[in-house]
């Protein structure tokens, strides 16, 4: 235990509580922690709903988004011995599948190979408030041909993973989702309150969830997905007080249905994955714990437990601040405010600017571009990923943080080197929660030669002919995705290198959007014949380029 008074511990809690409410305003919000399974602190402010005027209690329905995860995986345990039963259920939802499926562990623990349903849906054309009913999950999910790695080889984020699970345990069952977690876990919980609430435009009990910020105002969110288990419930304060409770209670249990689900799990070759049925695996100030965050547009969240102390944390807003930085402030101020001040890095010489990594690459294994450029004295920049990460500059050669590192190394049998580089230089990035290692090349920054080549219509047969558009409006190069469900808007895209390009995308079906776009223009004899396209949670979905007297007459058919 860390060594400070019980009285000076409840001071720092409080005073974080206050902290937290104005560094991270909106309308309303809760806390609690938790300390061998007693509520130390808790707290409620502002209002579940600005409009009606009702304020947020500890009893307010809130959406707890990507939480409920754990309540699916939690779910299947308590009521499976062996879940890998519900295999064939998998099957059957992948008809097209031209691979053996992922197995129940590896959905459960992220290392399916799908590609995420959600950055799939803004392909097909989804609006970005648009609905999104099981019928277009359904055939979504049901589309899906190849995976973007083979299945228990690598980790990545994908939310249906868990959307199969709960329907699994439907058709296995006989029961709704919603029966199955009342039946094995809110009434053995004790989560009086909590519910599935599989559509998101509005919650029962009023609450709302705001976009906006304190400058700006806010505004209620507009949802209008179906979400099952993969982000479907809602809950509580008072129901996530009882969760972290339950937890405590058989913490000494090894059979305990937490323990159960949150054991270190492996990928194929052996190594540590970092992620277990719906659990995130992390450490702060150097203690193990568990984790998860929750985001929908409007609703922020986050829950975290460490066993060895028995402190547990839950933030619940009904904006978009972060929770999961504000749950970080409660335990580091649990702990001792010394354990929230950064641990001084040995000096370094800081490395003469441009640094050998800097500059435009891309991976070949994923399609994805990776952009490296100088950020504060001392640190990088790089965009691959769905956010920009932030590293160190270690040496001439080398930057890191606590989740990629990025080597420059040199290999004299690589020729595939572009102008303006020495030859055989690349990248070696090493993602160990991922477990990955990936070579990046690097990559010509010159112009495009001619925007007109580009230009054109282009389908992807792996998506049931899916479109994407690209024009050229005043010499400017604009793309749009189109498909099943309706037509999205258009972007202007941001030129890279020559036939690579970004098509952003900030803002999506999903409070969480994929972020950019990699597009790869390919060619045969020096004419582009396709386009390979890839995020992070959707990669290498090839498009052919659909031949220009069909490209008219599309043209024509829609004017």
């Amino acid at each position: 235990m860390p060594r400070h008074s019980h009285t000076s511990q409840l001071e720092r809690i409080k005073t974080a509580i206050t902290t937290i409410q104005h560094r991270y305003p909106g309308p309303g919000g809760a806390v609690a922690v938790l300390h061998e399974g007693k509520v130390i602190a808790c707290q409620t402010w502002g209002y579940a709903s600005l409009e009606r005027r009702i304020p947020f209690t500890p009893t307010s329905l809130f959406r707890i988004c990507s939480i409920t995860k754990q309540f699916t995986c939690a779910t299947m345990l308590a009521r499976y011995n062996d879940p890998e039963i519900l295999a064939p259920y998998i099957r059957k939802r992948l008809p097209h599948l031209l691979s053996d499926p992922p197995s129940i562990a590896q959905l459960a623990h992220n290392q399916s190979g799908l590609r995420d349903y959600w950055a799939v849906a803004m392909l097909h054309g989804a609006a970005i408030e648009g609905h999104f009913s099981p019928a277009d999950s359904e055939r979504v999910i049901a589309g899906t041909r190849s995976l973007h790695f083979i299945p228990g080889t690598s980790y990545s984020y994908v939310n249906q993973n868990f959307r199969l699970i709960s329907e699994a345990m439907e058709e296995e069952s006989g029961l709704s989702f919603a029966s199955l977690l009342q039946e094995h876990i809110f009434k053995p919980v004790g989560m009086d309150h909590a519910i599935l609430s599989a559509e998101t435009t509005a919650l029962p009990d009023g609450t709302t969830g705001y976009e906006g910020t304190k400058e700006g105002g806010y505004w209620p969110a507009r949802n209008h997905i179906y979400w099952t288990g993969d982000a479907g419930m809602a809950a509580s304060l008072e129901d996530m007080i009882a969760w972290e409770r339950f937890i405590d209670q058989q913490r000494d249990d090894p059979q305990g249905l937490y323990n159960r689900l949150c054991p270190i799990v492996q990928f194929d070759n052996g190594h540590k994955a970092p992620y277990s049925y719906g659990l995130q695996h992390g450490k702060i100030a150097g203690y193990d714990i568990t984790s998860h965050g929750g985001a929908l547009r409007g609703w922020r969240s986050n829950r975290l437990h460490c066993a060895k102390l028995r402190l547990s944390v839950v933030v619940l807003f009904n904006h978009m601040a972060p929770a999961q930085q504000a749950a970080a402030d409660l335990a580091h101020a649990f702990l001792g405010d010394e354990t929230a001040k950064p641990t001084p890095s040995p000096a370094r010489s800081c490395p003469t600017s441009p640094h050998m990594l800097e500059g435009l690459w891309l991976d070949e294994e994923t399609g994805l571009s990776a952009r490296i450029s100088a950020a504060e004295p001392g640190k990088l920049q790089l965009r691959y990923l769905m956010l920009p990460e932030t590293l160190d500059m270690i040496d001439p050669h080398l930057a890191e943080n606590g989740s990629v590192t990025l080597r420059h190394i040199h290999d004299k049998t690589m020729h595939t080197t572009p102008p303006n580089r020495a030859e055989g230089a690349h990248i070696l990035m090493v993602r160990p929660g991922e477990n990955r290692h990936a070579l990046l090349r690097p990559y010509p920054t010159t112009p495009q030669p001619s925007l007109e080549d580009l230009t054109g219509l282009y389908d992807c047969e792996e998506l049931d002919n899916a479109r994407i558009t690209i024009t050229n409006q005043g010499g400017l190069l604009y793309g749009g995705f189109s498909g099943f469900l309706g037509t999205g808007r258009m972007e202007r895209l941001e030129h890279l290198g020559p036939d690579l390009w970004v098509l952003p995308c900030p803002r999506a079906l999903d409070h969480t959007a994929p972020g950019d776009w990699t597009l790869h223009f390919e060619r045969r004899q020096g004419t582009i014949h396709q386009l390979r396209i890839s995020c992070w949670l959707a990669r290498n979905l090839i498009y052919q380029r659909v031949p220009k007297s069909e490209a008219d007459s599309a043209a024509r058919t829609h004017t």
